[in-house]
């Protein structure tokens, strides 16, 4: 065994560099300030209304620009609940088992009074070998922190975080101020870039300031509201990244648009159903993060019975704290107290997808 001294060192190290993108970001926004605020309104603006108005504007948007960096970066991605975990016993039993059906049924057995309803590409009980747990709907296990995220949409080393369940919301409105931050930058700043460039105003120290901060602030618009517009169109489907790249496999088969209810709940998983938090870094998206609504009617009957009896799920509001866990019977969203999705009725039209082979074991970890 490899001494514990080097593999700390070599860990610490990579912790290090994990934060210069961070860095990176947070010098550039630095710099912005400056050269927004000094260099353009004070030295270059001598309209005094036009100042007032720039710089009460800018630094609302900046607020929450750097609020919702802050609490991606910072709030901690939720791991599994200890009810999808194994106990001793049942690691032990796992490892006596050289066969993979074996497995299979005691992981079969575990998962039964647990609400997943999402296999492996064989159809298997989806299990993560490093963390020894049963993988929640939607979970996967992160390599970089090495540890299951609920709700995993990806890694982002902007923000050296994972985003998922617990900073979704967070990530939604980083993307919406940071492109209005740009977009307001390279609008307000149009008038005076041209002023310098076609040598209407002074030569001074401000000139290179405006005529970077126009530069940068319109690149980076456009990669932004690009990322931006491809998120949008992943909460109106219901997708993180991962399930964009690689639909969610269900008992029945593949169904990229299983865990789909429709644009406004969709919408409001994310969000939440109180439109005075929809714009504000504060947690307010509905669930647990350990099961999720699905669209489906064929569900597996070897699972617990569909959450539309269920009662509402609570949430958490509180910034900073961590989220409550909520008992795995009450663990679906309230979006299902309304919703129809759930009926024989609805179902009866849709076509019925061709079962999947008998699972044969795999033990998945994903990175």
């Amino acid at each position: 065994m490899a001494p514990s001294g080097p593999r700390s060192i070599k860990r610490g190290c990579q912790r290090v560099l994990y934060w210069i993108p961070v860095l990176f970001i947070a010098l550039i926004v630095a710099w912005s300030y400056y050269a927004y605020v000094l260099q353009l309104c004070i030295e270059s603006i001598e309209d005094t209304g036009e100042k007032v108005v720039y710089l009460l504007a800018y630094h609302a948007i900046f607020i929450m620009f750097v609020w919702a960096y802050w609490q991606t970066i910072f709030t901690r991605p939720m791991n599994p609940l200890k009810e999808f975990h194994l106990s001793q016993s049942d690691k032990e039993l796992l490892e006596r088992e050289d066969r993979g059906e074996s497995q299979q049924e005691i992981l079969r057995r575990i998962a039964k009074d647990l609400p997943i309803y999402t296999r492996t590409n064989s159809g298997a009980i989806r299990f993560c070998d490093r963390c020894q747990l049963l993988k929640p709907d939607r979970c996967h296990h992160c390599s970089v922190c090495d540890k299951c995220i609920l709700k995993m949409d990806h890694h982002c080393p902007w923000v050296n975080n994972c985003v998922g369940f617990s900073n979704y919301k967070f990530f939604m409105l980083f993307l919406a101020y940071s492109l209005l931050y740009c977009l307001f930058i390279t609008a307000t700043d149009l008038q005076y870039f041209i002023k310098f460039w076609t040598k209407g105003l002074p030569d001074t120290q401000a000139k290179f300031h405006i005529l970077f901060l126009f530069f940068s602030a319109s690149m980076f618009s456009v990669s932004l509201a690009s990322l931006f517009i491809y998120h949008c169109w992943l909460v109106c489907k219901n997708r993180s990244t991962l399930e964009a790249v690689r639909a969610p496999v269900f008992r029945h088969g593949t169904d990229k648009n299983g865990f789909s209810l429709g644009f406004t709940k969709n919408f409001l998983q994310v969000f939440g159903d109180e439109a005075k938090y929809w714009p504000v870094p504060i947690f307010s998206s509905l669930g647990d993060g350990c099961s999720f609504p699905t669209c489906l009617v064929n569900l597996d009957p070897e699972q617990p019975s569909s959450p539309s009896g269920s009662s509402s799920a609570s949430k958490s509001v509180a910034e900073g704290r961590q989220f409550p866990s909520k008992p795995l019977r009450e663990s679906q969203s309230r979006l299902l107290t309304s919703t129809p999705s759930w009926s024989e009725n609805e179902g009866a039209g849709q076509k019925d997808k061709k079962g999947a082979s008998n699972p044969v074991m795999t033990i998945e970890n994903e990175a």
